[in-house]
């Protein structure tokens, strides 16, 4: 589904930040695509479930770090 939002040149998931900080991953995402926006949610959190190309969610657990792979959605 990513790839419908976004044009080859963007990138649309992060896989290299999975055990980072989520703040960094966060602030990092936000720089390297300015077509979306990331936000850091912790992890078991509620959310919607709607689609979206313009977010990125960046899971994390209770120490901060980064969970799971950082995606467009």
């Amino acid at each position: 589904m990513a790839s419908n939002c976004s044009s080859s040149t963007d990138k649309s998931s992060w896989p290299e930040l999975v055990g980072t900080n989520g703040e960094a991953a966060t602030e990092f995402i936000n720089k390297e695509n300015p077509k979306v926006r990331a936000q850091t949610v912790k992890e078991g959190s509620m959310v919607t479930a709607d689609f979206r190309c313009d977010r990125v969610r960046v899971w994390v657990d209770e120490g901060g770090f980064v969970k799971s792979v950082p995606k467009i959605g």
